[in-house]
């Protein structure tokens, strides 16, 4: 007979997220996550793999979770630049905010952290890189449509320099106790819209 799992493996895994998030993946042992979430080794092994497969579907909730409410927000209809503005502001407030900027974001932790020798988590850090540029440039393109955005822009251009803006802020406000730092760079970066 089947034994039925004895743990909610979707809390589980909000739980292994939460870890590895404040912790980064080399420093997780799979003793820390077994004691952190509370289940078996056996149990945690066949629920999610490995703790690099663990790590990786929960680096893909992180993602789920984290992407979509800039999605909407920069595909609303009426100005897109506001939006645009708006969450440059937000990722620097972020970045700066005193609980949330020793966090950082999982998906630039994983960037610096794996991103160089794990082709796994490199190929899920560039998706993730590539829907918010895609996202970022849609919002500039109908920005130029719309007349905000001078013609001689290039909306691709200025998405990408707005991807890299974005990791860069969280990177320095992870590490920087100057909070001025990461605003001025994200403010001066919005001229570039003007």
């Amino acid at each position: 007979m089947a034994r039925t799992k004895e743990f909610d493996p979707e809390a589980a895994l909000q739980a292994a997220l939460e870890l590895f998030w404040r912790r980064g993946y080399e420093a997780t042992s799979m003793s820390d996550l077994v004691e952190h979430l509370g289940i078996g080794r056996a149990s945690l092994y066949a629920t999610f793999g490995n703790k690099h497969e663990l790590y990786l579907k929960a680096l893909e909730r992180y993602d789920r979770a984290g992407l979509p409410p800039i999605l909407r927000e920069l595909s609303q209809p009426g100005p897109a630049l506001p939006a645009v503005r708006s969450v440059v502001r937000r990722y620097a407030a972020e970045a700066t905010d005193a609980q949330l900027r020793l966090s950082g974001c999982m998906i630039t932790n994983t960037a610096a952290e794996l991103g160089p020798h794990d082709p796994a988590a490199a190929r899920h850090v560039e998706r993730n890189w590539d829907q918010l540029e895609t996202v970022l440039h849609s919002a500039l393109v109908r920005a130029q449509a719309q007349g905000e955005l001078p013609a001689e822009r290039d909306p691709l251009t200025l998405a990408r320099m707005l991807l890299v803006l974005l990791q860069g802020l969280r990177v320095v406000g992870k590490a920087s106790a100057d909070p001025a730092r990461v605003r001025d760079a994200a403010e001066q970066a919005l001229t570039l819209l003007d």
